[in-house]
């Protein structure tokens, strides 16, 4: 498996325990209206009725179409946040910065989501793998992002790139993770700029 960072890559202007910066809720959009709205559409382009969804890295919103979903399994670091998420049937608590192994089962999903938070992770290649791991055959995984972030948080990598080197950044992540790229969606519907990156199994 593809390291992808190097140590000064991954390093963070923060580097405390994740756990305490997120300990408190915050019960705010990270991104405006326009973002939001048009993740929803691309969400929307991708997931069908019946879909099994694993929403990493997520919060109190998950930005997901109205659906019948089989199954939606949330992942974060603030439990508050993820109690309050109503899109959610299960959640639990994880920082993929300490320990990349997901508790779930192999092939349990038909789509892997991860809105406004890749930038923060510091062993992509690691998590990455473990989302083609629980992807089921044939299914996809959208990473969304904006030129949003905590600075103190995400990796240098990140901070130093312009959005187009953010886009290949994650093209590499999901390369290393044994994921192919079958489209990338990009967006300026008003404030924030969207780029969501769709990738499947290679």
């Amino acid at each position: 498996m593809e390291a992808v960072l190097t140590a000064l890559g991954r390093s963070q202007r923060d580097d405390g325990d994740d756990g305490e910066f997120y300990g408190s809720p915050r019960f705010v959009r990270h991104a405006d209206e326009g973002f939001h709205r048009r993740l929803t559409d691309v969400y929307d382009s991708v997931l069908s009725s019946g879909d099994r969804i694993f929403d990493a890295m997520s919060s109190w919103v998950s930005h997901l179409p109205d659906g019948d979903y089989g199954r939606t399994v949330g992942h974060g670091l603030n439990e508050a946040e993820l109690t309050a998420n109503d899109a959610l049937d299960e959640w639990f608590v994880q920082n993929l910065n300490r320990d990349q192994s997901l508790p779930l089962d192999d092939n349990t999903f038909d789509a892997v989501l991860c809105a406004l938070s890749v930038q923060y992770l510091q062993y992509p290649g690691a998590v990455f793998s473990e989302f083609s791991r629980v992807l089921a055959p044939g299914g996809c995984v959208v990473i969304s992002f904006t030129n949003r972030m905590f600075p103190t948080k995400a990796v240098r990598a990140w901070r130093v790139a312009d959005m187009t080197e953010r886009t290949s950044l994650v093209e590499a992540y999901c390369r290393a993770g044994g994921l192919s790229v079958t489209e990338i969606v990009e967006a300026h519907p008003e404030t924030d700029p969207l780029v969501a990156v769709i990738a499947q199994h290679e």
